[in-house]
């Protein structure tokens, strides 16, 4: 598991070969502010050896931020991820490895028919209750997520992992209410808080897509502030020594998904400067930074749509650093107020150079990024 010394070694050693504020608090330590995640590219032997040697690549170059899941490329991601820390020149101790449970894995393929594998491998065993499936392919029950963090544990080759994310949690609201799904997410977190007290994880949160992006009455909305209190009822009912371990959420963000930035969607509990109940509302990443939570960007770059002249708005292009596209995308999203990391997909090594030195170029002050919106 990543450890406070490590990580700042791992700062100290790579840390002047980059702009301002490149390196960012994150868990016990820091973390460089461009991450590589593996979601992209078909399930083959070919794409996994891309994987392995861009991750491999991303670490000797100053990004210690590796991001994957339990289903990503039908599994395989995880091994590779797991092969190329293992592997890898950089301590172990100085890698922040994330990796998130929900929805149920293939393995290794995509099968001829999904929903014959879902029963066949997860519900006949007993892993998964018909009852606890959404969409026929996520769970967010206790047991199943202690299964896919044993999987994960398995398939990284690791002893820890250094932030777990419940996957989708709002993939949950299509077959149950809301409250339902707070009331699953805090058993979910109480399996998390013991799985953190063995060890297992050093800290969890939410991964989204729509859930904190959306009106508040989108039928996908979920509230951070509820989520929280949720946690921090886990680990009173745990008996957690340091409250709870909820400190992080990852979500889209990017020049044409700044939703978590100009959408005032999430409220804290108690009482405005009027004395009504439930204060004004504020965005995502204000209500995430003054909850002192990490806050990680998926689609940084659009899934790579906005790496192409001409994708970024020509006034905006015009404020942000870089000398390619894909590398003013990347410090737009790193240039929002309480981002802590932007994740890259990456599994060509020219990309993986192009992302890095993203991290070269400062990124925008606050009161820059706010005039972009003006």
């Amino acid at each position: 598991m990543a450890t406070r010394e490590a990580l700042w070694d791992y700062r100290d050693e790579f840390g002047d070969a980059f702009g301002r504020t490149y390196f960012r608090r994150f868990g016990p330590g820091v973390v460089s502010s461009v991450g590589i995640g593996t979601y992209l590219g078909d399930p083959t032997p070919a794409v996994d050896d891309d994987y392995r040697e861009a991750i491999d690549l991303a670490l000797r170059s100053g990004v210690n931020h590796v991001d994957t899941a339990v289903n990503y490329r039908c599994g395989r991601a995880e091994r590779v991820v797991g092969e190329a820390v293992r592997n890898s020149p950089i301590d172990r101790d100085a890698i922040v490895v994330a990796t998130k449970g929900g929805f149920l894995p293939f393995d290794g393929r995509r099968p001829d028919d999904p929903a014959e594998f879902v029963r066949e491998q997860f519900v006949e065993p007993g892993i998964v209750a018909p009852d606890d499936l959404a969409n026929g392919a996520h769970a967010i029950a206790p047991d199943y997520l202690g299964w896919s963090l044993d999987r994960s544990l398995e398939r990284l080759g690791l002893d820890a992992i250094d932030c777990y994310y419940v996957h989708n949690p709002e993939t949950q609201l299509a077959t149950r209410s809301r409250d339902a799904v707070y009331d699953r997410l805090e058993a979910a977190f109480e399996a998390l808080e013991r799985r953190r007290a063995a060890g297992d994880i050093g800290a969890y949160g939410v991964a989204t897509w729509d859930a904190f992006r959306v009106a508040e009455d989108h039928e996908r909305y979920l509230s951070l502030a509820a989520i929280l209190a949720r946690a921090e009822a886990a680990g009173e009912a745990v008996g957690s020594d340091d409250d709870h371990g909820f400190d992080a959420i990852q979500l889209p963000f990017n020049v044409a998904m700044a939703d978590a930035f100009t959408r005032r969607n999430q409220r804290a509990p108690g009482v405005d400067s009027d004395g009504d109940a439930d204060a004004e509302p504020v965005s995502t990443l204000e209500f995430a930074h003054e909850a002192g939570l990490s806050v990680v960007t998926s689609a940084s770059i659009g899934q790579g749509d906005l790496a192409v002249e001409g994708a970024i708005p020509t006034d905006v292009d015009a404020t942000l650093a870089g000398e390619t596209p894909a590398q003013r995308a990347l410090n737009f999203a790193r240039s929002a107020p309480g981002v802590t990391s932007s994740l890259v997909g990456a599994s060509d090594l020219d990309h993986v150079r192009e992302n890095v030195a993203a991290g070269t170029f400062d990124p925008l002050g606050a009161s820059a990024f706010d005039a972009v919106f003006e």
